[in-house]
């Protein structure tokens, strides 16, 4: 999922290797510029505003964004006595956010004592995704975590034959699937509704929400729990998926071409990183544009 999350290249699970002839460091962090205009809402005031931030892609972690503190209206930020180590960029500081009558505790941070290799984050700040209220790419509110702009989804018709089966019983058979590739993750297989027995799909409780696709539902089949989904309402650069169902293959009998699927390196979805769960809270049908 993007450059360092899930099986991403700087990510511990990589699927693929760097082809130099010795071993590379167990982690690697790398910084960019993001080349977008970034902005932060907090206690309906606009508290961060740059076109200069840096985003740190960082190991198991989502993608962070680092801002100037000349982009960053005066007086939110109040230092407090709380420090952390990072095993990387070393002592970090942390901040209280105050916008008004909001405040949030060490709702941001500031590495103070960086390697000279990492001097690009020096006097940035980073806000903690959660405590905010919103982050904008220009006018259009991101949701989730910052946008990943190595993680790409392509989605392509196939004539492949695939077929579903519980036991004796076919639930989905169709020979137009379409198969959504994701970077870091092995091909998903989505199968339209009118090729799927849908008395066989018991809808269950639980959402999971993507930043990339949208909220998805899951669906019991007999005693395989959660063995299928579908994005219901998928996001405009999805949109193709939309109602579409697909099939956990380590959970019932998929098999494509004749061939039964199984789980394979990259399948696995983790839910969330290290530094942040995602709330469905976060993930309105489609993020809010300015208004």
């Amino acid at each position: 999922m993007g450059l360092s999350w899930q099986q991403g290249p700087l990510a511990a699970g990589a699927v693929g290797r760097f082809l130099v002839p010795g071993p590379l460091p167990q982690r690697m962090l790398f910084a960019e510029p993001l080349r977008r205009r970034m902005r932060v809402r907090f206690g309906e005031r606009w508290i961060a505003d740059s076109k200069e931030a840096v985003l740190l892609h960082e190991p198991g972690r989502y993608p962070v964004a680092y801002f100037p503190p000349s982009d960053i209206t005066a007086d939110v930020l109040q230092r407090t006595e709380h420090t952390t180590r990072h095993r990387d960029l070393g002592r970090t500081s942390w901040y209280t956010v105050r916008a008004g009558d909001r405040v949030k505790e060490r709702a941001a941070w500031q590495h103070t004592d960086l390697p000279e290799h990492a001097q690009v984050l020096r006097d940035r700040v980073a806000f903690a995704w959660p405590a905010m209220d919103a982050f904008y790419e220009e006018d259009e509110r991101i949701v989730g975590h910052a946008a990943d702009a190595y993680h790409r989804i392509d989605i392509r018709r196939t004539s492949r034959h695939l077929v579903v089966h519980d036991a004796d019983q076919v639930i989905a058979e169709t020979k137009h699937p379409v198969v959504l590739y994701e970077s870091g993750f092995a091909p998903r297989w989505y199968v339209p509704r009118t090729d799927v027995d849908g008395a066989a799909l018991h809808p269950v409780e639980g959402q999971t929400f993507c930043p990339y696709k949208g909220l998805a539902s899951y669906y019991d089949i007999a005693g395989a729990r959660r063995a299928a989904w579908s994005y219901e309402n998928a996001w405009a650069e999805v949109r193709r998926i939309s109602g579409m169902v697909s099939f956990e293959p380590d959970e019932i009998d998929v098999r494509l071409d004749g061939v039964r699927q199984s789980l394979e390196t990259g399948q696995t979805v983790v839910s969330h990183g290290v530094d942040r769960n995602l709330d469905l809270s976060e993930a309105p049908s489609r993020p809010a544009h300015l208004g």
